[in-house]
């Protein structure tokens, strides 16, 4: 893996109150960034063909630590100037924003890319779990080991 730049990595946290996408938008603020692309994932009112009434998810205590080396991964695979990433724990209801990840460089091709690579790779690889609530009195874990 390659190096980040220095100081690539913003802002990541994984917390129980609620995200805010100008807190992300303030961290990657650089006057040389001409791209931020930003993805906010909301909690939907359905899944798989079911109704969702909420869903809590829950963080393993290595999953910061984890979100860090993929940060620090894709800021260095895609050169980017800025990285950022915050995601939700606790019980979250319909239209609440579960995750917020963005990155800043100097142009939009990058930018897109690496946001891309840093919400699947989130997704993929960080241990936070979701347990979805549906509307037929089911539930499900969604990522759990």
């Amino acid at each position: 893996m390659a190096e980040p730049k220095k100081g690539a990595v913003k802002l990541l946290d994984i917390r129980e109150t609620a995200l805010d996408v100008t807190e992300v938008m303030d961290a990657l603020d650089d006057d040389a960034s001409g791209g931020v692309t930003l993805f906010v994932g909301r909690v939907r009112d359905h899944d798989g063909g079911k109704g969702v009434t909420g869903l809590d998810y829950q963080a393993h205590p290595t999953a910061l630590a984890r979100l860090t080396e993929v940060a620090e991964k894709v800021a260095a695979d895609h050169g980017v100037a800025g990285v950022a990433a915050v995601h939700r724990t606790g019980h979250l209801d319909i239209g609440d924003i579960a995750v917020i990840v963005a990155t800043a460089s100097g142009h939009r091709g990058e930018a897109f890319a690496a946001s891309r690579d840093l919400i699947d790779t989130l997704k993929a690889e960080v241990p936070i779990w979701k347990h979805q609530v549906f509307t037929d009195g089911t539930d499900e874990w969604v990522g759990a080991p």
